[in-house]
């Protein structure tokens, strides 16, 4: 079980939470130490097109930045931004830029999903 099926597991069995105001500090943290791990770990993507992997888990990262952001947590997450659209747009044709975005989906989707909250 990788890190993102441990979180979403463990997410899971906490209670669902109605809006973003409850959302418990711990599944915060845990959402957050999860951005942070993947975003470290392929933070050098864009110069790496072969790796289909680092490009998913990048989007994924994002998914979920962008997610938290929409329901209303922004400040709660520090610096952290979403990537550069445009940094991206260059890449969107060809396969790696194609896992991106499906790592973009299923983040954001996992983490609405998570949270208990839908995109507005």
């Amino acid at each position: 079980m990788d890190g993102a099926q441990l979180l979403v597991s463990c997410a899971i069995r906490q209670s669902v939470h109605s809006t973003m105001a409850e959302l418990a500090d711990d599944l915060l943290s845990q959402l957050v130490e999860l951005i942070d791990r993947l975003r470290d770990e392929s933070a050098d993507f864009l110069d790496q097109p072969g790796d289909q992997q680092a490009w998913y888990n990048r989007g994924y990262a994002n998914g979920m930045l962008t997610a938290l952001v929409a329901i209303g947590v922004a400040g709660r997450l520090g610096t952290r931004t979403p990537d550069d659209v445009d940094a991206i747009q260059a890449h969107e044709t060809m396969p790696w830029g194609k896992a991106y975005r499906h790592g973009e989906q299923v983040g954001s989707r996992e983490t609405y999903e998570i949270t208990g909250n839908q995109p507005s």
